[in-house]
């Protein structure tokens, strides 16, 4: 049987160890909503995807990296949060093979890259995918942010990867349609969805229209308020790139502290 395309999610990855471990943010129906839906991220993919590349909003280095290691290690790349939070464990095989299909694909489309045999699954990864494949039984292999995070660029290099998707990898960007942690909570309500209600209208347009909003997203309603430094935006950039002509649909969208939060897939 051959495989079937796979498609490609951006999803919002909630705050730091949340929800292994108690982070202060409470429970109620937001944190409850966002859960059961990373919890159901596995059955997104028509048939179980043999991979997953995941573009995590915690990773920039100066070209496109990737991790190699067959076996990657945990990065706890928070601090401040309790002991239990450094004891999580999600032990998912690497993917070196995936890793030098994702050198090839970019490097054919002109990008320069670089691999990184020690990286271990930072928490805009671990956390989605603890959730979703509890047994840690997918080989993931993580691909880094482009410093500068220039939004054309990262659509570029989205582009690029589209091949994966007919060879069984699924492809999830991590990050957070909200991310300026100084005005989290419900002061920012009303820019978080301004910036909201345009994301939506942008992701699911055509192809050509929605990327070109990406590209220019920093024009959108209340863009600086919700991203002051668009690392958590940008791995939708790529999301976007990988899709193709593939049009976008809300796939959950909740309040966490009053806070307007999306999360889409393509295809």
């Amino acid at each position: 049987m051959g495989t079937l395309r796979q498609p490609v999610v951006f999803l919002p990855h909630g705050g730091g160890p949340w929800p292994f471990v108690d982070v202060g943010i409470g429970s109620h129906a937001g944190l409850s909503s966002l859960a059961t839906y990373l919890k159901a991220l596995r059955e997104v993919p028509p048939q179980p995807p043999l991979a997953v590349l995941m573009v995590s909003a915690h990773w920039e280095e100066p070209v496109p990296t990737v991790s190699t290691a067959k076996a990657p290690p945990m990065l706890y790349d928070y601090s401040g949060f309790p002991p239990a939070s450094y004891q999580i464990q999600w032990p998912a095989p690497g993917d070196p093979g995936l890793a030098a299909r994702v050198q090839h694909l970019l490097g054919r489309a002109g990008f320069k890259t670089a691999a990184d045999t020690t990286r271990g699954f930072d928490h805009g990864c671990f956390v989605p995918m603890k959730l979703a494949w509890p047994h840690a039984d997918i080989p993931t292999v993580q691909l880094s942010l482009v410093r500068g995070l220039d939004p054309a660029l990262h659509l570029q290099l989205g582009r690029a990867l589209q091949p994966l998707r007919d060879e069984g990898v699924f492809i999830v960007g991590s990050g957070m349609t909200f991310h300026n942690l100084r005005t989290f909570g419900p002061r920012a309500a009303p820019a978080a969805t301004a910036f909201d209600q345009w994301l939506q209208d942008a992701c699911c347009r055509p192809a050509t229209e929605r990327d070109q909003r990406l590209s220019t997203w920093t024009k959108a309603p209340s863009a600086r308020d919700a991203h002051p430094r668009e690392e958590h935006l940008i791995p939708l950039h790529v999301i976007a790139g990988a899709a193709g002509d593939d049009k976008g649909v809300v796939a959950w969208a909740g309040k966490l502290v009053g806070i307007d939060l999306s999360a889409y897939s393509f295809g």
